[in-house]
């Protein structure tokens, strides 16, 4: 018989994850269908999102070559039934302080630092580079970790040395790239493009470096069509960039930069985001998407 979730010990809420303590060794990491945009967690859920999260970091860290968290699979018996299908049993780390990005393509906050400065995290870049340039190589971004409610802060290479040593920092910025270049082949085969991902790491009580949290997923990557690609505009994407559109529409009557909740999501843009969701994961898989564990729709 399965556990039920209230014989965890819960030990932290983020914007989408739940932690939960299962023993001295290992957590519970469930995933929630909230969607989060701009720093806030929106009130309207997207159905099933968990469940794709979680379905697409297995497959991820199944296929990447690099050491990873899980303790168990899908199906693993310390899963509760309540949250079976979109939690994962892993192994206790000392996570790093910094989100480890990577980028191959010049877009977001990396566009607008660029545009400034001509540099993304202190890396100068070559001019006349534009909306979703391809970059000359993928380069390793970092970030602070932010409070919720704040903004993670882009900083340099040696901000990372300065605070974890020289050879923490170049293990991050070189695991970081290896597991871009792998995941950036395994889309470009399935055609898609991998602009940029987000990662984290922890270490294990042998000190090494571990990579943790949910991996290459819709919410911490942007996966572009490679049918259509153009550098010189914003491309479609199969992520949340659907929800930050609408946000910033018109027909959202809502200002960014008033303070404010964002208004809840009407029907079309939830069901259109939950499709690009669904797609991402069929398109990078190759399977359909599992709503339960061993049930396929």
């Amino acid at each position: 018989m399965r556990p039920e979730l209230s014989e965890y010990r819960h030990v932290s809420a983020g914007k989408v994850r739940e932690i939960y303590e299962i023993d001295d060794e290992h957590l519970l990491i469930v995933a929630s269908d909230r969607i989060s945009a701009y720093d806030y967690i929106l009130d309207t859920e997207i159905p099933d999102k968990g469940r794709i999260l979680t379905a697409m970091s297995f497959y991820f860290f199944g296929a990447l070559d690099v050491p990873n968290h899980l303790a168990g699979p899908a199906d693993d018996p310390r899963i509760p039934e309540k949250v079976l299908g979109r939690a994962m049993v892993c192994k206790k780390l000392t996570m790093q302080p910094f989100e480890c990005v990577a980028r191959g393509y010049l877009t977001g906050s990396g566009l607008a630092e660029y545009k400034k400065s001509g540099t993304v995290c202190g890396i100068a870049l070559p001019e006349g580079l534009v909306e979703a340039s391809k970059l000359p190589e993928p380069i390793f971004t970092p970030a602070t970790k932010a409070e919720q409610g704040e903004h993670d802060e882009n900083v340099s290479f040696e901000y990372v040395v300065d605070s974890l040593g020289q050879e923490r920092a170049e293990q991050l910025r070189d695991t970081t790239l290896r597991v871009y270049s792998q995941a950036a082949a395994i889309a470009e085969e399935r055609g898609l493009i991998l602009a940029d991902t987000k990662l984290e790491f922890g270490t294990d009580a042998s000190g090494a470096l571990v990579l943790a949290d949910e991996v290459l997923t819709p919410d911490s990557s942007r996966y572009w069509p490679a049918e259509g690609y153009a550098p010189g505009k914003v491309q479609p994407s199969f992520d949340k960039q659907y929800v930050r559109n609408w946000l910033t529409s018109s027909k959202s009557g809502w200002d960014k930069n008033s303070g404010e909740q964002p208004p809840a999501l009407p029907g079309s843009v939830v069901e259109a985001t939950r499709e690009r969701y669904v797609e991402a994961y069929g398109r990078i898989s190759g399977e359909k998407f599992c709503r339960w564990v061993g049930a396929c729709v």
